[in-house]
């Protein structure tokens, strides 16, 4: 059995893995690329979407495949679907500090702390502030109730704030995906943390957007095609919306000349929210540590996603 890993997890997985694995270490795509072709398991990220999909792709005969990421968008699920490749993701392994980057995102908007570090610039004291609203309750909806979004809940909470959360069942007094749309208006803060499928492209666009309170702010934490991109930029030009948190945006990068850098009350992180740790590789080798017994044990692997649905 030949699996293909990162060269960066040596230290963290070498020991741990089971005896009769025929293991080859890549440091570069290229060398991914040729080792993946006869592989039957394959941890071959790369940092660069277009180029991780390319190592997957090369993968013809991977019967697993293990990722630290998250979301699958940038691969092609079908291709993998017709192979027969199981994957696992890395849900979970920066779950909280992309909440904690979720409230962030709310509190900057709520005191505008991006214009405090302006005026800070200028060495200007300003005696008005530039935000003034405040979480205390306040009322937030929360699409995408994962991991993620399950710890954002709890945290803006604990600001006192009123939280409603969307979720396939409707339970717990959560709305069901037909249910929110309806309900926008009553809204102060709209966290995105759902994943990118078909379903959920565009799920926040112009008739969203004009039913969104006035001062509701958008915090997206998840991916950038969940906002119709267009339809934001124009409602935070006619100030429609209090504006928007971005952490996620498409494409990324964002190219330089791109309008959403220069929008009214558009404030972006630059995916930074899942960097901002230091155990997310160590949690990951974790995860694929406990998984490669499993697997070659023919036990149920941990994080297995449903390509079919595309998480």
């Amino acid at each position: 059995m030949k699996a293909v890993l990162p060269a960066l997890a040596r230290p963290l997985i070498e020991a741990r893995l089971p005896a009769g694995v025929d293991v080859h270490w890549f440091s570069t795509t290229d060398e991914a690329v040729a080792m993946v072709a006869d592989a039957d398991i394959g941890w071959v990220d790369i940092n660069q979407p277009a180029e991780w999909a390319r190592v997957v792709a090369a993968g013809g005969k991977l019967k697993w495949l293990s990722t630290i990421y998250a979301g699958l968008d940038a691969l092609d699920t079908r291709l993998l679907l017709d192979r027969g490749t199981r994957v696992t993701n890395g849900s979970g392994v920066n779950a909280h500090t992309v909440a904690e980057y979720a409230v962030l995102g709310a509190l900057v908007a709520a005191k505008r702390y991006d214009q405090v570090v302006h005026i800070a610039d200028t060495h200007v004291w300003p005696y008005e502030a530039p935000g003034k609203l405040e979480l205390y309750q306040s009322s937030a909806l929360i699409l995408g109730y994962g991991t993620i979004g399950k710890l954002i809940g709890d945290r803006i909470a604990a600001f006192e704030a009123k939280v409603t959360a969307v979720t396939r069942s409707g339970r717990d007094g959560t709305l069901r995906p037909d249910e929110w749309r309806a309900r926008l208006g009553e809204f102060d803060w709209v966290f995105l943390a759902a994943p990118a499928t078909g379903e959920s492209r565009h799920m926040i666009g112009e008739a969203e957007l004009k039913a969104m309170k006035p001062s509701a702010w958008i915090v997206n934490v998840g991916r950038g095609d969940l906002i119709d991109q267009e339809a934001l930029i124009e409602a935070l030009h006619k100030r429609r919306i209090g504006g928007a948190f971005l952490d996620t945006v498409s494409p990324e990068p964002l190219p330089p000349e791109h309008p959403l850098w220069t929008t009214p009350n558009a404030i972006l992180s630059m995916h930074l929210s899942g960097r901002s740790q230091t155990q997310m590789f160590i949690r990951a080798a974790t995860i694929f540590a406990e998984n490669i017994h499993a697997f070659v044990d023919g036990r149920p692997l941990r994080n297995e996603v449903d390509l079919a649905a595309g998480y």
